[in-house]
């Protein structure tokens, strides 16, 4: 199981609980078979919405769970060790709430968000286009102001959930420049939105992941979160709150993948002794344990300077890449560990390897955090360092 926690509250230390129960039950004993046959875990998500985990770092006023994202993060963790589709998927969903959350009006959140946040309806982002992932300002998706009215045209790639979600937060450019983008809320129903079908992936196959086409998609003004050409901002900020979503559900996952080789070495003898007695093995486990605990410290740093209302932008792209880039360490070092074994779809950690590899890609590839990290320190930002002050008498 996950490691113990050091929560901020009694709530908290039941929240989790909760869910670490729930997704034992759940999710685990789901995800072999349907990541096998690449089934979409729809009711899943309607579980997690029923129990209130798909809102809980937003406004409980607008049906969120109101938990600072040190708790939120936590719950996330939990989830991506049972079945990192829906600990992905969950992530997607409050990254494509975010906007709205952070940017809308009060009648725009009124109306829409104890809906998104009460679990029954499920969100995707659309960012990425086939010839603008990482240059997000390439992006080349419009939409044209028609009186009370957008109209979208473009397609978007890669989109988690694409083809199964009941809104997407989208990104569309309204001016010429550069920075002239807008965010708008579509729904899945809407008229001239359509899905191309399913990328074949080597990994999360559960999770559908598809190009949305918007074929004179007709959007009401309303729908617009934000002011026109604010997109690009809105957009940066979700992707560092998203960041965080990726850092713990990869560090779910390596987590998983070191208890399943640590069981697994505890049991195998060789030459007479467990193989975890073997010194080779052993410091094999403790540097995977040691790459488990510095991801998990990296995103609850990030995640208190977030909840302490910090700047966490530097913070989010080191936990997204440490805890990423370990996951995709740790899962192919438990595949070394179990020998043979781990080669085999007998055991899970050859899946949980093919999963992680796409965690160092998406809401930016490793090689952009390494270059959002790069630009904070050319602007002379050391990292956020936070000073208490003792009187004395």
């Amino acid at each position: 199981m996950p490691a113990s926690r050091v929560l901020p509250t009694q709530e908290a230390a039941e929240l989790l609980a909760l869910v670490r129960e729930l997704a034992t039950r759940e999710l685990a004993t789901r995800a072999p078979a349907a990541e096998a046959d690449g089934v979409f875990p729809r009711e899943m998500f309607r579980l997690l919405g029923r129990a209130g985990v798909l809102g809980l770092p937003y406004p409980q006023e607008h049906g969120g769970g109101g938990q600072p994202y040190e708790v939120y993060l936590q719950v996330l963790e939990e989830i991506g060790y049972a079945w990192a589709t829906v600990g992905v998927g969950t992530s997607v969903h409050a990254l494509a709430c975010f906007p709205l959350v952070t940017r809308g009006t009060p009648q725009q959140q009124d109306r829409w968000l104890p809906d998104l946040l009460g679990g029954e309806l499920l969100g995707a982002y659309c960012l990425s286009e086939p010839h603008a992932g990482s240059d997000v300002a390439a992006m080349t998706t419009r939409a044209r102001r028609d009186g009370d009215e957008y109209v979208v045209t473009g397609a978007k790639a890669w989109t988690t959930h694409g083809g199964e979600a009941d809104f997407y937060t989208v990104l569309a450019r309204t001016g010429d420049a550069r920075a002239d983008i807008t965010c708008l809320l579509v729904p899945g129903d809407a008229e001239g939105l359509s899905a191309d079908p399913p990328e074949r992936k080597m990994g999360l196959t559960g999770s559908t992941t598809a190009t949305m086409r918007f074929d004179d998609v007709r959007v009401p003004v309303e729908r617009r979160i934000g002011e026109e050409g604010e997109g690009l901002r809105i957009a940066l900020a979700a992707l560092d709150a998203g960041r965080l979503g990726i850092a713990a559900v990869a560090t779910g996952v390596a987590q998983a993948a070191l208890d399943t080789a640590v069981a697994y070495a505890k049991e195998r003898e060789a030459f007479g002794r467990r193989i975890i007695e073997h010194q080779g093995l052993a410091f094999l486990l403790a540097d995977m344990a040691a790459a488990v605990d510095s991801a998990r410290a990296a995103f609850l740093h990030a995640a208190r300077l977030k909840d302490a209302g910090l700047p966490y932008s530097r913070a989010a792209s080191v936990a997204k890449l440490v805890a990423t880039d370990n996951a995709m360490r740790v899962t192919t070092d438990a595949v070394q560990a179990l020998g043979g074994y781990g080669y085999t779809k007998d055991f899970p950690v050859e899946r949980w390897m093919r999963e992680t590899k796409v965690m160092q890609i998406f809401e930016g590839t490793n090689q952009i955090q390494r270059m959002v990290i790069g630009r904070h320190l050319d602007k002379g930002d050391p990292g956020t360092i936070t000073h208490v002050t003792r009187e004395t008498s």
